[in-house]
């Protein structure tokens, strides 16, 4: 079974390949992402640096100094010649992200349900009610982009970034969903805030979230987000 489509190969600069397996976002895309990413772990070794999923493509980082930019080509094409998708790495963990939904730390939560004929309640569970897939990982470490929400919550970013977002917000842009690992600016439509610490430098891989794993938000009361150790104070609008 081979790749649908035919793969590219996109010069990254003098220490990457881009590879692009689809042109189109699906979530049957991630068995043969992830598979690529086990395939390049093995062809590359100690030549290899660093390796970005994404929905459609796969960047590969390799050092340089051990291989060039046309051997790590080869390397590539013999690996996709032989790529096989994984469906059983595409499963991935489950993962329950415990989230206080309100508009206190969720500025955006009336606006979007009122955007969408829903009430505040309804808003919530329309996004709690999904088991959404980890598609990427990106914008800053262990922030997480996933998928899809409902449709009726679709919202475009927000035409002006805040400077500061806090961590553990969780947003909507698009059909995506996420929620902030760090302080950091975003433009990303908040509806709540999580307890869950999705980067830590002490954990394996640093990301509580992989590509493939699914996750499941799950609606809490602000005293119970508390107890978690987690950061409740007034969302600020700081566009």
């Amino acid at each position: 079974m081979s790749v649908p489509g035919l793969p590219r190969l996109e010069s990254a600069g003098l220490d990457g390949w881009l590879v692009r397996l689809f042109d189109a976002i699906d979530e049957a895309n991630l068995p043969w992402i992830t598979a690529l990413v086990r395939d390049c772990e093995a062809a590359f070794g100690n030549a290899l640096v660093d390796l970005v999923p994404s929905y459609t493509t796969l960047l590969v980082i390799f050092d340089p100094m051990r291989m060039t930019p046309d051997e790590a080509r080869e390397r590539l094409a013999e690996t996709l010649a032989a790529l096989a998708p994984d469906d059983e790495a595409a499963t991935g963990e489950v993962h329950e992200l415990p989230t206080w939904y309100h508009e206190s730390v969720g500025p955006e939560l009336p606006h979007l349900a009122e955007r969408a004929g829903l009430d505040v309640a309804e808003t919530i569970a329309r996004h709690a009610e999904v088991t959404y897939r980890v598609y990427a990982l990106g914008f800053a470490p262990g922030f997480a982009f996933m998928g899809s929400v409902d449709e009726r919550l679709e919202t475009p970013r927000l035409e002006t970034p805040r400077k500061r977002v806090p961590a553990g917000s969780v947003g909507i842009a698009g059909r995506q969903t996420a929620a902030y690992p760090a302080v950091s600016p975003g433009g990303w439509n908040l509806i709540g805030r999580t307890a869950a610490r999705l980067f830590d430098r002490d954990r394996d891989g640093f990301s509580l979230l992989r590509v493939g794993d699914r996750v499941r938000f799950v609606p809490v009361s602000k005293e119970e987000l508390v107890r978690r150790g987690a950061d409740v104070t007034y969302m600020e609008d700081t566009r």
